[in-house]
């Protein structure tokens, strides 16, 4: 059987060490020999013993605050022997080395893949207005191992040593020491030329040392997600 499908760029990529790799520029795979963590229907394909298991968001006070925030990560734990696929509806994926003493905030949506030695929280986003839908909260991840993020076509890599300014729908993840915050366009001079999916005119600013990873597409909210917000801390501040 003959077809240019065959060719050695669509062949199954084969590595002596074990890990996150990239299939192709849409495609994870995991090199598995032990255990990893994945978004949950993220699997494609797999071959070899591995083992599957639905975590949530991760533990009782991630899904905790996943229930309050709309934020977070709903996670399966991969286990066993075997090569992993992944992929989320052919966006492009990106892998991310942490060391010792890096952090970074991630909009959780952006997750597809990450070493289980990597440890990760939901935290506010700090100088965000209250009433925001565009999500106040983020997932930070420290510690040392390999994340793959999803991006919305080729994202550009923002470096933070002046005033940046950045969609909050378009801002995939970022030095998690930089300082945010978030304005209206009408501060900025933009009038209603932002904020085309949500409807609400703001931005959000990044200042410090550090990256901004921003994608070519503005990420839709999830779907009741600021009133899951609103509804949640209004309870807890009396509203």
């Amino acid at each position: 059987m003959r077809s240019a499908l065959f060719s050695a760029e669509n062949l199954e990529k084969e590595s002596a060490q074990p890990g996150l790799k990239l299939q192709n520029s849409k495609m994870l795979k995991i090199e598995l020999n032990g255990e990893c963590m994945a978004r949950t229907g993220a699997m494609v394909a797999y071959q070899g013993q591995v083992q599957f298991q639905a975590l949530g968001s991760g533990g009782i006070g991630k899904f905790l605050k996943q229930k309050l925030t709309g934020e977070g990560v709903p996670l399966m734990k991969m286990t066993g022997r075997g090569d992993v696929f992944l992929a989320d509806l052919a966006s492009d994926v990106h892998l991310i080395d942490l060391e010792q003493g890096d952090a970074l905030s991630i909009n959780g949506s952006s997750v597809l893949a990450f070493d289980s030695t990597l440890q990760y929280d939901i935290q506010m986003v700090q100088g965000m207005g209250m009433l925001s839908a565009a999500g106040m909260f983020n997932c930070v991840f420290s510690g040392y191992g390999r994340i793959a993020v999803t991006t919305k076509g080729t994202p550009v890599v923002l470096n933070v040593d002046q005033p940046t300014y950045v969609d909050p729908q378009a801002a995939v993840c970022w030095s998690a020491n930089l300082q945010t915050g978030y304005h209206r366009a009408e501060q900025l001079g933009l009038g209603t030329l932002l904020g085309r999916s949500t409807g609400e005119a703001f931005t959000m600013s990044f200042a410090g040392q550090g990256f901004v990873v921003v994608q070519p597409s503005e990420e839709p909210p999830v779907q009741g997600m600021g009133q899951q917000q609103q509804g949640g801390l209004g309870g807890l501040f009396g509203g």
